[in-house]
């Protein structure tokens, strides 16, 4: 239960940091900006891994969850457990902001395609499969390790933001797009941010054991224990 906590608590404030910036920068424009959207996000998903990562490895993201269920850190079995959390804490975080701020923006920061289905779809594909591939480079088992683990996912969060945020919104994460579609009503897109984000997390997973120098040395047994 308190793994399930952790990450409650850890999307919960993923969710109403990352979108509560995308809706305070709508509520007044200009004064966090595209740049700051992105670092917020990334800061606040490096602050996470920090606070809830030796509990329950600081998933934060069902995609992340079912690629270490595919990469056999932790079992399958756990999946369900993980990904109720992080739903249940980006629901709370939407429909705090929703109560918080109920005129503005409608979508209360819910990931939309600017071009095409097909241009968004590849973009989430391959920005979570960068995301999956460093989350288990630098992961032990199911949680982070070293002091520059948090850095290292943070950054990659931030720096996809950056680039990725105008064409897709970079989400790569399907509980903070659910959430905010669903509380909003903007659901439309939806598949798109819970579809690809994890086909990149699964696809990550042999990217990964394509470059490790021992056998399995990206799997449960030769990363040192599960969560």
């Amino acid at each position: 239960m308190k793994r399930h906590a952790a990450e409650f608590i850890g999307t919960f404030a993923l969710v109403f940091v990352g979108t509560g910036a995308i809706v305070v920068n709508s509520a007044f424009p200009g004064t966090i900006t595209h740049v700051g959207i992105a670092l917020t996000f990334g800061l606040i998903v490096l602050a996470m891994i920090y606070a809830v990562g030796d509990v329950s490895g600081a998933h934060l993201n069902p995609a992340v969850t079912l690629g270490f269920c595919a990469a056999r850190r932790i079992p399958w079995v756990d999946a369900l457990p993980y990904i109720a959390s992080q739903c249940a804490g980006a629901f709370a975080a939407s429909g705090i902001l929703r109560l918080l701020f109920p005129q503005m923006p409608a979508h209360l920061g819910a990931t939309l395609p600017s071009g095409s289905v097909t241009q968004a779809f590849v973009f989430e594909v391959i920005l979570t499969l960068i995301l999956m591939f460093v989350v288990l480079r630098v992961s032990t088992g199911a949680k982070e390790k070293g002091i520059t683990a948090g850095i290292a996912v943070g950054a990659v969060i931030a720096l996809a933001a950056l680039f990725g945020g105008p064409i897709s919104g970079a989400s790569m994460n399907p509980a903070r797009s659910l959430a905010p579609a669903v509380v909003s009503g903007q659901l439309d897109a939806l598949w798109i941010y819970i579809a690809a984000p994890i086909l990149g997390a699964l696809l990550a997973v042999p990217l990964c054991r394509s470059v490790c120098v021992e056998e399995h040395c990206c799997d449960e047994k030769a990363a040192g224990g599960s969560s």
